[in-house]
């Protein structure tokens, strides 16, 4: 098949998704990407730029079917691509979406961008969704809002989305695990607990609620180094200047690693990665640390409790206290010299979330998708 592939904002997750599958699909995907830069523009803009950029292709063979990331406003590029484009069949992948996506007051949510993502879902044949947390968040969310409408509320849509919705996670790379260092677990190394924070440096992570556990660890004088990794942007919350000052001494890495080889090296070098995230679609980045080896602690909420097992261990309550606690028995057991996850265990947890596992999923949607159009 040749899928034609519309990814407005190709950065982050969103270019290594879609990387990802070309680079294990049986399919043939032709990129049409903008770069990822300010997304209000790009969910503005996407429609009349890529249809131009599609008409202008000089391909010998047309696209057996359109596949589109959810910063695409759909029917509105469809209006504008030409004819032979527009007829296509269409799947829309939601990474996230503009209804439930947090705002940080004192910003308010401009619902139009959320419209778009609704009117898009419509338009397409078949919606895939990174989580069963986020196509139930979406819709239900849908659902609400519609019935705050004064008429034609649509309300019947809701069930058309979730009838033609799947969920398909995003795969994630196969990690060379021979980059662990050969001293990891010496004697020296056993002594202290390595701490891995690999989310974005934004509100929605609650770093706060990491940093404040991690002072109460040093108080404690509980033996751990720290790796801040993730991307930031203009607008960083205070506490990450705080901390970087407030756990001089506890540091090994702060900031942001452009270079993948630099930063598999330090998710190899972990021991435990944790997420304090009060909102996460999926989880990228802990899955593919703990594909390196790292013990994965997060709160039992979100899509986690759907990527991780339902094994106490693995998850807190969410609170400092209890994150607090579940950091200082870790870190007992590794000065013990106990491993907190070995590596079969590891690829136990992740395999099935490999790239070679993930675009066979996606490659089976698409065929159904243009099998199911041939015969309408």
């Amino acid at each position: 098949m040749h899928v034609l592939y519309l990814n407005p904002f190709d950065g982050g997750s969103h270019r290594a998704c879609a990387e990802g599958w070309r680079s294990a699909s049986r399919h043939s995907l032709e990129m049409v990407g903008l770069p990822a830069y300010k997304w209000k523009w790009r969910m503005r803009h996407a429609s009349v730029t890529m249809a131009r950029a599609v008409s202008q292709c000089e391909k010998p063979s047309r696209p057996d079917v359109i596949f589109c990331t959810d910063m695409l406003n759909l029917p509105e590029f469809l209006g504008l691509a030409p004819a032979g484009i527009a007829q296509l069949p269409k799947v829309i992948y939601f990474h996230e979406n503009q209804l439930t996506y947090p705002i940080q007051p004192p910003h308010q949510r401009d619902l139009h961008y959320a419209y778009t993502n609704l009117i898009s879902a419509i338009s397409a044949d078949r919606v895939l969704f990174n989580s069963d947390f986020h196509l139930r968040e979406f819709t239900d969310a849908a659902e609400v809002w519609l019935n705050r409408m004064p008429d034609y509320q649509h309300l019947e849509i809701i069930d058309e989305i979730r009838q033609k919705a799947a969920v398909i996670p995003p795969g994630i790379r196969s990690l060379d695990v021979s980059k662990l260092s050969d001293d990891r677990d010496s004697p020296a190394d056993r002594s202290r607990l390595r701490i891995l924070w690999v989310s974005r440096w934004e509100f929605d992570k609650a770093p706060e609620t990491f940093f404040a556990a991690l002072r109460l660890l040093k108080q404690k004088s509980v033996n751990f180094s720290l790796s801040v990794l993730g991307e930031s942007y203009r607008s960083v919350p205070a506490c990450f200047d705080e901390a970087r000052r407030d756990l001089a001494d506890h540091i090994d890495h702060w900031g942001y690693l452009p270079s993948r080889a630099d930063y598999d090296r330090v998710l190899c070098e972990s021991d435990v990665v944790v997420s304090t995230a009060q909102h996460e679609f999926f989880g990228i980045g802990i899955l593919e640390a703990v594909a390196a080896g790292c013990f994965p602690l997060v709160p039992r909420r979100l899509a986690y409790v759907e990527t991780l097992p339902d094994e106490p261990r693995f998850f807190y309550d969410g609170t400092v206290g209890e994150l607090t606690e579940k950091i200082t028995a870790l870190a007992n057991l590794r000065s013990q010299g106990n491993s907190l996850l070995s590596l079969d265990e590891a690829k136990s947890l992740t395999d099935v979330f490999r790239w070679e596992s993930i675009a066979r999923r996606l490659d089976d949607e698409i065929t159904a998708v243009v099998r199911d159009s041939a015969t309408k």
